[in-house]
Formats: structure tokens, sequence, C-alpha cells
């Protein structure tokens, strides 16, 4: 056995063991998406509430149901703001399911001294964005909370789509030889949200990517039907986390390969500054797609034929082993491994 096999061995051998929550308190950590947010979730919320199978939303029936929280910091940042991103971050969480959003509910909890400029403005955000989705506010909450409760304002919104009868999407129908489509550039929303904050004398044309994933769902689905096998939006924790997560469930492993990711050149190199990787870094309008190999060139044409998505492309590739990892080839001809997300180098980002 070669070094690096011994060494991919003891990962798996790690790696394997289910999640344990066994922390003290609660950390930032456990909100970015990474190995602490599963360590919550898979260790501690879904065996004692029974939850089976964890995704972007729950089935019922017909119908797919999903709610989230945002608490983004601040609430206005280059490309959005905190009620466009309500909308399409709930309504993406259905899309990446291989459902049709059809209706939200929206509850607010905003800070005593909140401007009502700023109140109008993100409630007409709201409902500009949800007229682009295609979907209604049907029902709310609204709650006022005492100054320094929280930051200005924090929204929750719940979902409700219809599945499409062309979808048939599973984690855990991943299969070697599957490729790996991004829908666009990387890391655009956590790096436009960090450098609004202006705590690193940064300055760079870093825009949220912020929009509705169902256009470029929609393609996908008409493109590649059954050949499609799952989907997910790299929200917290970046596309690093999606295929972690996937990799895990289906049993499979994933290479990716460096050179053909999607990055702009601005965040290369507000990240490169700050020592983050994009892969980590969240996005808001971007799905990972995983497509049969012999649909994956006419799903990516028609990827890229959406407004937002041209940009979209291959990364890698779905191979046997090591089951349950990721790896990556580099640019320099070599291979790493690329594990979930540790820590939280970019707080309350959504």
């Amino acid at each position: 056995m070669s070094t690096e096999e011994h060494a991919l061995e003891l990962i798996e051998r790690v790696r394997s063991k289910p999640p344990r929550f066994e922390d003290a308190q609660i950390t930032m950590a456990h909100g970015a998406g990474g190995k602490a947010s599963r360590a919550l979730v898979e260790g501690l919320l879904a065996p004692a509430l029974g939850v089976q199978e964890l995704d972007d939303a729950a089935s019922v029936g017909d119908l797919a149901l999903t709610t989230d929280s945002f608490v983004v910091q601040p609430i206005r940042f280059p490309g959005g703001s905190i009620g466009e991103l309500a909308v399409n971050g709930t309504v993406n969480d259905l899309a990446v399911s291989g459902a049709r959003p059809l209706a939200l509910t929206l509850s607010l909890v905003l800070e005593e001294g909140l401007g009502s400029n700023e109140l109008r403005a993100e409630v007409e955000a709201i409902a500009a964005a949800a007229a682009v989705a295609g979907v209604s506010v049907v029902a709310g909450d609204t709650k006022v909370v005492e100054r320094g409760s929280c930051d200005a304002m924090y929204i929750t919104t719940t979902g409700l789509g219809r599945f499409d009868p062309r979808a048939n999407l599973s984690p855990r129908s991943l299969e070697p030889g599957d490729r790996i489509l991004v829908s666009g550039s990387l890391g655009d929303h956590g790096t436009a949200v960090m450098l609004a904050r202006g705590e690193f004398e940064l300055a760079a044309p870093v825009e949220s990517d912020t929009q509705s994933l169902w256009p470029a769902v929609d393609a996908l689905l008409d493109a590649a039907g059954s050949s499609l096998r799952a989907m997910r939006d790299a929200t917290r924790g970046g596309v690093a986390t999606v295929l972690n997560e996937l990799a895990r469930t289906s049993s499979v492993a994933i290479v990716v390969r460096e050179a053909q990711v999607p990055v702009r050149p601005a965040v290369v190199g507000a990240c490169e500054i700050l020592g983050i990787d994009p892969m980590y870094v969240a996005n808001e309008g971007k799905l990972v797609a995983f497509v049969a190999p012999e649909a994956a060139a006419g799903a990516l044409a028609a990827l890229q034929r959406v407004p937002g998505c041209e940009a979209a492309a291959e990364i890698g590739e779905v191979k046997t082993d090591p089951p349950g990892m990721v790896l990556v080839e580099t640019a320099f001809g070599g291979r790493r491994v690329m594990d979930m997300l540790v820590g939280d180098p970019l707080p309350r980002i959504c």
C-alpha cells in the first residue's frame, strides 16, 4: 500500500464514524454549514426529532416543504439585501429538490429603532424577488424585540412547492462516471458580504449572486430529464460542503479539477489575501448538479443559455474510490483531500 493510499484509508476510517454532538456550548461554527453544523444536525436534531432523510426540502405527498432563517449582517450589500436573500434562499431549496416554487410564508423579527425607510426597502425587495421567482407570500408574522437584541432584522421564510414530474432526484443516486456541473462562478455572495463590512480595508467589484435558481433547474430538467441525478444550492459551507455531503450519502468518491472551477479574479484575490478557499465560500444563486455522462454536454449547454449562468462549467467526475471522499486535482498535477469546512471563516453571511 502506498503512502497516499494509507493516508486516504486513515481519513476514510475516521470520517465513516457517525457524527456526535458533544460540544459544551454553541459557537458560530455550528451555523457555518461545515463539520460543527453536521454534528449539531445529525448528532442531535435529526435523532431527537426522528428525521430520517436530510435534504434541502421535505416531501409531503407531491408537495415540497422547506424553511430557512436569514441573519445576514449587514442587511444590505452589493448586489442584494436580506429581503431578496430570504426569498431566493428558500425558493432555491425547493428548486434544487426538483420542485417548482409556489408560495412562501414570511416571519419578520424587527429591532426596536429600525428606520421605517429601511423596513420599507426590505419589504419592497421581498415583493420584487417574489414576483421574479413566481411565488406568492401567503402568510406571515411580525415581532419586535428590544434594541440590541438583533441586528436590524431577522427573516424566516417557509416555502411550498410542487415536485416536477420530470425530476427523479436523490442524494443517494450518484454513480461512477457522473459529471459535476456548477451553474456559474463561485464565492461571489460570501465575498460581497465580507467586503461590505469594511473590516479588512479591502475593496473589489464583487456583487452577491442572489437569484432564483428555478430557471436553471427547469433548463436542466428539460435537457437531462432522468439523467439528472441530484442537485444542491451551494450556500453555507460552499461547494466543498455540498460535494462532501453527497459523496458520503452515495458512498462514492468525487474528483474535482481545480483548473476548471470558475471563480472571478476579484474573488480569487480577496480570498487569497484572507487565506480562504473560494470552494468553501457561500453562494446564493449557484447550484451543483450531478448528471449521467451521456447527458452532461447537453445539460451544460442548456445551463449556459440561462441568464446568469453563462459561466456554468463542468468541474469534475464521480469515481468509485475512496468512497465518501472528495479529492482535488490541483493545477500543479497533484491531489489533495477537500474536507468539510472547519470553523466559520465568514460568519453571518446568510
